[in-house]
């Protein structure tokens, strides 16, 4: 599920209309319905889709920074190239008009060109068969040595604990999620998402408390055993599990 799509299943759910969010956010009505749409594209840039998003989870009662997170993993910049940035943020601007180059210019290039490339020519024929053969053989033996000194990478941590009174399982079984733990004291043991098949164990001395993006694709264990479904594919739920649950 997307951001646009989770933040208009929170809307819904929470019972407000789009109306109710331009009245808190001061947004326009077309830029939410475009945002719910998952269109970022006349934000202004991602700096000011990023407070959008900030504000509509605000006015939602939402994890704002969640929000945020989702938004990052979705609309990364990385794919873009740098001359777009550089246009963006008035770094770099388009050229008005065509340079024109120098048939001097040219010509020298040539010559250079037909010069580099008789020299190659010059070399390779006083190379003999046994020097290109010890080359090759170094060349493709590169490859292999390197590949046999890459070192594995680690594997991602599973279980999250600050006590040992009460334990939850969140499993993904039948889709992603994004999923926020906390214990009683508010300290944060884990904020982000869930791939379809992955699983987590949390355990903290006296309270577990929960917020899943994706209710109906995780199932729960607590304190060993399994808990009924907790809510539909989209909801958004918040749960509590304590040493007695």
């Amino acid at each position: 599920m997307t951001l646009g799509a989770l933040i208009a299943k929170a809307r819904k759910e929470a019972g407000l209309s789009v109306e109710d969010i331009v009245a808190s956010t001061n947004l326009r009505a077309t830029l939410i319905h475009e945002i719910e749409k998952n269109d970022f594209s006349h934000c202004g840039g991602q700096t000011y889709a990023r407070g959008h998003v900030r504000n509509i989870a605000h006015a939602l009662h939402a994890d704002e920074k969640e929000f945020v997170r989702i938004f990052d993993e979705e609309q990364s910049e990385a794919g873009r190239s740098i001359q777009s940035l550089s246009v963006e943020n008035n770094i770099l601007r388009h050229p008005r008009g065509k340079r024109k180059i120098s048939w001097k210019a040219l010509l020298v290039i040539s010559f250079a060109c037909l010069g580099i490339a008789g020299l190659i020519q010059i070399l390779i024929s006083n190379i003999s068969p046994s020097g290109v053969s010890a080359l090759n053989t170094k060349v493709s033996a590169t490859p292999a040595a390197s590949s046999s000194s890459a070192s594995p990478k680690p594997s991602e941590q599973t279980t999250f604990s600050s006590g040992t009174g009460v334990e939850v399982v969140v499993n993904a079984a039948r889709a992603k999620s994004w999923l926020f733990v906390s214990d009683a004291s508010g300290r944060t043991l884990f904020s982000g998402q869930l791939l379809r098949g992955e699983s987590r164990t949390f355990t903290t001395d006296t309270r577990l408390d929960l917020k899943i993006g994706n209710a109906g694709g995780v199932n729960l264990q607590v304190n060993g055993k399994q808990i009924a479904p907790i809510g539909v594919d989209g909801a958004v739920v918040s749960v509590s599990y304590g040493a007695d649950s």
